[in-house]
């Protein structure tokens, strides 16, 4: 199960000064603070409203915040960068003022936004385009010595379901990791989780054969960030919707964790927390 002899258990990911230990795993609670994310765009782009959801995330048991403001579901409306940045920083300062404790990541792909939130008080970044988008991005972590979630994607939000033929899929996700995490070695960055990218640029199936087989990125000996949670990959496959899709998440992140993931990215905090535990358990009696 957990018990990988490659995977250093009491890894730790250097988070604005205090250690994230990755010995048990840990959940990272989505707060999206747009107008159009496929499951919950609109419900928190308010102050008040991102402040209670972050507030809930974080009663549930969150160990990491996610924060976005720039939907990357096919067909989302584009915003400027400055825009971004005015989304981020308004809800980040009060985050920050509110919840001192709260360990923030910012989801973002451009180096602007993520310089600005580091300097507001994130302590992550999470890029969904792995340093495509944004050509400084790479860089820019490397001055800011923060970690770096490097995701799995090819193209845009836009054009990503149109580029899902792979000569051999695990193969080249894995060629893609090596080189990006060998440049951004080059450049300094110390904490680096691996996020295979589940329903970018990848059909059901192959999500599928990704999830089946995410074992194989222990070869990095690096962390592993899962996120699948309400995504197509389940309703579809179970004809249902993003709305129903909660149980089969919570599914997916038990195998996700069984196959060696250490950061569970979800929705649904409480039901994720509740996961671990339940692993933890098994595992502890393995």
């Amino acid at each position: 199960m957990h018990n990988s002899p490659f995977f250093d258990k009491h890894r730790t990911l250097n988070c604005g000064g205090r250690l994230l230990v990755l010995s048990d795993p840990k959940v990272m609670g989505i707060l999206n603070i747009t107008p159009d994310s496929f499951f919950d765009g609109g419900k928190y782009n308010s102050v008040n409203a991102s402040l209670q959801r972050c507030e809930q995330l974080l009663t549930e048991g969150a160990d990491i915040i996610d924060l976005g403001a720039y939907s990357t579901r096919p067909g989302a409306a584009v915003i400027s960068e400055m825009e971004e940045i005015e989304r981020v920083r308004t809800v980040l300062q009060e985050i920050c003022r509110q919840f001192p404790q709260a360990i923030i990541s910012i989801d973002t792909f451009r180096a602007e936004v993520a310089r600005v939130a580091v300097n507001e008080g994130a302590a992550l970044i999470n890029d969904v385009s792995g340093g495509e988008l944004d050509e400084k991005m790479f860089e820019t972590v490397g001055l800011l010595k923060v970690p770096y979630i490097l995701m799995h994607m090819r193209g845009t939000p836009d054009t990503m379901l149109q580029l899902t033929t792979y000569d051999d899929l695990l193969s080249e996700i894995i060629r893609y990791f090596y080189e990006k995490v060998a440049r951004l070695r080059t450049l300094g960055v110390n904490d680096i989780v691996l996020d295979p990218g589940f329903g970018f640029a990848k059909t059901v199936e192959q999500n599928y054969k990704l999830m089946a087989h995410l074992d194989d990125f222990k070869i990095f000996d690096l962390p592993l960030l899962v996120g699948v949670s309400r995504k197509s990959m389940i309703y579809r496959l179970l004809q249902t919707d993003s709305q129903s899709a909660l149980n089969g998440t919570s599914i997916l992140n038990m195998v996700s964790l069984q196959q060696g993931a250490n950061i569970l990215r979800v929705h649904d905090v409480k039901e994720a927390v509740e996961v671990v535990k339940i692993f933890n358990a098994l595992n502890n009696n393995y």
